[in-house]
């Protein structure tokens, strides 16, 4: 009997790696034609849980409901979106996803999609791995954080989360405020803006370049 080796996160980031290589190369005919991004995102979601499947013992989610890969040991989330605008969604869970991060981390695959009458290409520019320690809102942590360098009070930090819109009302930010003055915030690193679900934006973990650690960047 095959025993197949579990799935690590250094093993999860080679695969990546190796599996935009590959799929870059092939005649992705499902996909000609296919301008949805999200019916693209959900066939190379698949395409890379089956290839790690046949390749490792993992837990593979459902992409309808919680995140693709949720073993304790990997739990990531995949995302596929197009070079013209690196962007997706997310569930909204609380008002403190923007400030200490979604609770996961992301894999994120950026491609650019050449279609002609009888061939599909998907040309990978961007493989992104981001730990979830570093997945808050990029400018709400910043000014957090200064503010808190500022000798900020609890009044203050209210103030902020109002002007900032952060989703919720009195009770939570008061809650909020309370825990930022008490454990302080990693600074993240998405952009990520209100809507009934989180609107996750990458241009700047893209060009980070592996400068910040837990940031993971691969680029064809």
């Amino acid at each position: 009997m095959n025993h197949k080796p579990s799935l690590t996160k250094e093993r999860l980031l080679d695969e990546a790696k190796r599996f935009c290589e590959v799929f870059s190369l092939g005649n992705q005919t499902a996909l000609i034609g296919v301008t949805d991004g999200k019916a693209v995102g959900t066939y190379v979601e698949h395409q890379f849980t089956e290839y790690l499947s046949r390749r490792y013992t993992l837990s593979v989610g459902n992409s309808a409901k919680g995140i693709d890969l949720p073993g304790k040991d990997i739990m990531t989330d995949i995302k596929v979106t197009s070079v013209t605008q690196p962007q997706s969604s997310c569930p909204f869970v609380d008002a403190r996803q923007k400030i200490y991060g979604l609770g996961y981390n992301l894999l994120i695959f950026v491609y650019e999609k050449f279609d002609t009458e009888d061939s599909c290409t998907l040309h990978f520019t961007n493989c992104t791995y981001i730990d979830k320690t570093l997945t808050a809102d990029y400018t709400t942590t910043k000014r957090l954080l200064e503010m808190l360098d500022d000798d900020a009070n609890k009044e203050d930090i209210i103030a902020f989360l109002h002007d900032r819109n952060v989703p919720g009302d009195e009770i939570t930010y008061s809650k909020l405020a309370d825990e930022i003055l008490t454990v302080r915030p990693k600074q993240g690193y998405l952009t990520i803006s209100n809507a009934l679900q989180w609107r996750l934006q990458y241009s700047r973990v893209i060009a980070l370049d592996n400068r910040v650690p837990g940031v993971n960047n691969y680029v064809w």
